[in-house]
């Protein structure tokens, strides 16, 4: 067994470099790395690193998520999804909320090192976030995770993130945050360890850079992630373009790359770029990818053998490992470390509880208003229908802890009605379908499933059997029988005997391969390796006949997990929903999706509201009340229907434990709504252009001329603003400097967002782009005037080089609450100014 650090420490005498907290980092990275074998070194350099007991090195895993809260490590607070952040375009809030999430993995951290002397999966201080990359298709199941579509947003929000998650000490870093996926990263995820992005040399520095440059430079982010994709040609986990010439050559960045999981896999087994996972080690590192969250780096140790690497590379990878280390105090005296003093009284704090209220209440978007928000006194009766209306793990997202609680928007509505006003409740329908998703109950399958385990992955040999009452499993990183925790298959067997005829739908949510069969016929079937993902298929089913019902499955690494759930026919189509609606005086439909329908490897094939939501959406419609929609969902969702036909419309995204309350408050009047879209919404899918195109032509506001259903920056106010003056428009110092007035000319007191775009003259530019925003309040009657201060590097395009185009020109820019010609807001004051030739 490892001694205690501190015990090791004391006994060592001598004091060797790296344990002497005085000289730089380092120096003392350099020592410890020289007192290794190589065995050792290449030990380190995988996710799960092992001790290196002589020299006093705990083992650590490196592995740990931070997307929106800490994740998958018991209790904590679970903030909006990052999408809804995004919508929220206030990065200080954003930095607050980080700082808030970096407290918690602190506490966490130290709390489990005192009460076990280590750590393991999902309990270290390397945080895998912030996602950064461009929400560029709606269809990508992932873009939930970024912050939206707009280089400028995204960067803002993204160096927020990394500075509170880093925090502020001049010595030690409070956590390391590693934004992802670098680079060219968003889609289509199925193909993602096969796939080749290939952009333009323009988009590359224009778009799917600048976010990464600003969180490297800016924010000074310790490490960063890799893509699975390649980059034209090149892994992006094996490519000097990427890691050495641009990240550290020009961005100067002094951190460590690690890969994302099973990319290093994916240079011989998918890309095919090599043969070897030797080969494809040596080619990552020798790129400048220094860990890797996988296995194939422990070829290494062959591959310098076989010539393809010198230890001297490996050193250096290396060396930056026990740097972020030694940064992060691993190897000093917790007293000398001021953030290991972090109490786990802030885990799930009540302050860090109303930060969530703030978060949720910021990111909500009101999309449609014909006056019937906020709700009027009086209201004697409210339906409250929907599958996402009392659908707690809908607002959590993905990548995400697990709160003590969570307020759905039947929750929030029951509390603020109050004792004046009934809310009926009704699910109506299921996200996809008529009915709702389940377990199978335990008397329509005999009791339960018998169960065959096979300790290899093609259900061969002899199995261990037992049994399990349903299937609905989420192992994490460790197996079903201890000490397996990969490479294994699962044949669960039972009889089924259906109660009423008709189509029934079944569903595998699982990572890795799935199927189901009833009677040998196959019903569904996703049998490859990925991360999780839900597969859905029908059978025609009689009353009373007895069926064998087969499902399948398969473990290869990494995350395990398998669910199996129905949805039986039904009779009473929307009958609950619609005999709630009837007796009220409003309806409130909360509808959209749930990370079921997207999340990694999980794409929607389609953006519109599911045609299940939209026939009740219709029917509710036709029962003559007002309906109000409130879409719960991470990707943007088209609802052309619903926006000619429903009284009012709220986006509230995934909005974390304490969605409801934001929901609830903007319906009654006690929230004045101010979030803004950080995404383009289309009115269909027909309108996208090639997923797997990444040239950014008629893709986002900026290079889509066409007119969307609701366009980015866009959402409305109980409150009217109007902007009445401009001054300045003037170059101080290379920098755009001005001042607006803004009066909001209603009776209650709102947040505005001010955003100002630019247009740059060059054939190909963007239409328009954000270059600055802030949100401000500003009390009812009265006039605030902002100031706007753009810096000189946000005012030019970059050229195909990634180098400022120093052309002279005359740019158009427009400033106001949203995109020039957008309906709903006031109007923007335009303005021209001229840029000098550098």
């Amino acid at each position: 067994m490892l001694l205690p650090l501190t015990v090791f420490l004391s006994s060592l005498q001598p004091k060797p470099v790296y344990l002497d907290s005085t000289k730089p980092f380092a120096i003392r990275a350099a020592d410890l790395v020289g007192r290794m074998t190589l065995d050792e070194k290449v030990s380190q350099m995988v996710h799960g690193a092992k001790a290196i007991p002589r020299l006093g090195i705990p083992a650590y895993n490196w592995w740990n998520e931070a997307l929106h809260g800490i994740a998958r490590n018991g209790k904590g607070t679970v903030f909006p999804q990052p999408i809804g952040l995004g919508a929220t375009f206030n990065p200080d809030l954003i930095n607050t909320m980080a700082v808030a999430i970096s407290d918690e993995t602190r506490a966490k951290y130290h709390d489990q090192l005192r009460k076990t002397g280590s750590t393991s999966i999902y309990q270290g201080l390397t945080m895998w976030s912030p996602n950064i990359n461009i929400f560029r298709d709606p269809r990508w199941g992932r873009g939930h995770e970024t912050y939206g579509e707009d280089p400028f947003l995204t960067a803002r929000m993204g160096v927020a993130f990394i500075k509170g998650m880093q925090g502020d000490d001049p010595k030690y870093l409070k956590t390391v945050a590693t934004p992802k996926h670098y680079a060219v990263h968003s889609g289509p995820d199925p193909l993602r360890h096969t796939f080749n992005a290939v952009p333009t040399d323009y988009d590359l520095w224009n778009t799917y850079f600048p976010a990464f440059e600003a969180c490297i430079t800016e924010a000074k982010a310790w490490s960063i992630m890799s893509a699975y994709n390649r980059v034209n040609g090149a892994p992006a986990s094996g490519s000097p373009f990427l890691l050495e010439q641009i990240l550290r050559q020009r961005w100067g960045f002094k951190g460590y790359v690690v890969s994302d999981c099973g990319a290093i896999d994916d240079i011989y087994a998918g890309h095919k770029v090599v043969p070897t996972p030797a080969e494809a080690s040596a080619l990552a590192v020798n790129s400048g990818c220094d860990i890797e969250c996988g296995g194939a780096y422990a070829s290494l140790v062959d591959a310098v053998k076989k010539g393809l690497i010198t230890e001297a590379t490996i050193d250096k990878s290396l060396k930056r490992l026990m740097e972020a280390r030694l940064r992060l105090g691993m190897f000093d005296p917790p007293e000398k470390v001021k953030y290991a003093k972090i109490p786990m009284s802030v885990v799930d704090s009540v302050s860090h509880r109303q930060l969530a209220q703030k978060l949720a209440r910021e990111s909500l978007v009101m999309l449609k208003n014909d006056g019937v928000l906020p709700l009027k006194k009086g209201i004697k009766t409210i339906a409250v229908v929907g599958p996402n209306a009392n659908n707690p793990t809908a607002q959590w997202g993905n990548y995400n802890g697990i709160p003590t609680y969570t307020v759905t928007p039947l929750d929030g509505i029951k509390k603020l009605a109050g004792k004046g006003a009934k809310v009926l409740y009704a699910q109506g329908c299921g996200i996809m379908g008529y009915s709702e998703m389940n377990p199978i109950p335990a008397d329509a399958i005999g009791g339960g499933f018998k169960r065959e385990y096979y300790s290899n992955e093609t259900l061969s040999g002899t199995p261990v059997t037992g049994f399990d009452k349903e299937i609905n499993f989420d192992w994490g990183t460790h197996g079903m029988v201890a000490g397996q925790d990969n490479g294994y298959s699962i044949r669960w067997t039972a009889t089924l005997k259906p109660k009423v005829s008709g189509s029934y739908t079944f569903a595998m949510k699982a990572d890795d391969g799935m199927r189901l069969l009833v009677d040998g016929q196959k019903v569904l079937e996703d049998w490859r390796e990925g991360a999780a993902r839900q597969t859905t298929g029908s059978i025609e089913l009689q009353a009373g006949k007895s069926y064998t019902l087969v499902a399948e499955y398969f473990e290869r690494a990494g995350y395990a997990s398998c669910q199996l759930t129905w949805s039986p026919p039904t009779s009473r189509k929307f009958a609950e929903a619609l005999d709630a609606a009837e007796k009220s005086d409003v309806i409130v439909a909360c509808m959209g999706l749930s990370p079921a329908q997207e999340d990694e490897e999980g794409d929607r094939t389609s953006i519109e509201l599911p045609a299940v939501q939209n026939e009740l959406l219709k029917a509710l419609k036709a029962t003559g009340k007002p309906v109000v929609l409130v879409l719960i969902n991470g990707g943007p969702i088209s609802t052309p229907w619903a926006t000619q036909n429903v009284s009012a419309i709220l986006e509230s995204w995934y909005g974390g434990q304490e969605g409801g309350t934001g929901v609830a408050e903007a319906l009654f009047g006690l929230l004045n709504p101010a979030g803004r879209l950080p995404v383009t919404i289309y009115h269909s899918t027909s309108e996208l252009p090639d997923f797997k195109d990444y040239h950014m032509a008629n893709r986002t506001y900026r290079y889509d001329a066409r007119k969307p259903l609701y366009p980015f920056g866009y959402g409305l106010s109980y409150s009217k603003f109007t902007y009445d003056s401009w001054s300045g428009g003037k170059l101080v110092g290379g920098d755009l400097v001005g001042r607006v007035k803004v009066t909001n000319r209603s009776t209650r007191s709102g947040d505005e967002v001010v955003q100002l775009y630019l247009s740059h003259p060059a054939k190909g530019s963007a239409i328009r782009e954000l270059r600055w925003f802030k949100r401000v309040t500003i009390p009812a009657g009265k006039s605030v005037w902002v100031d706007v201060r753009v810096p000189g590097k946000e005012l030019r395009d970059r050229d195909g080089k990634g180098d400022l185009v120093r052309t002279a020109e005359t740019v158009r820019a427009s400033i106001g609450g949203g995109q020039p010609g957008t309906s709903g807001i006031g109007k923007p004051i335009e303005f021209t100014f001229k840029l000098p030739r550098k």
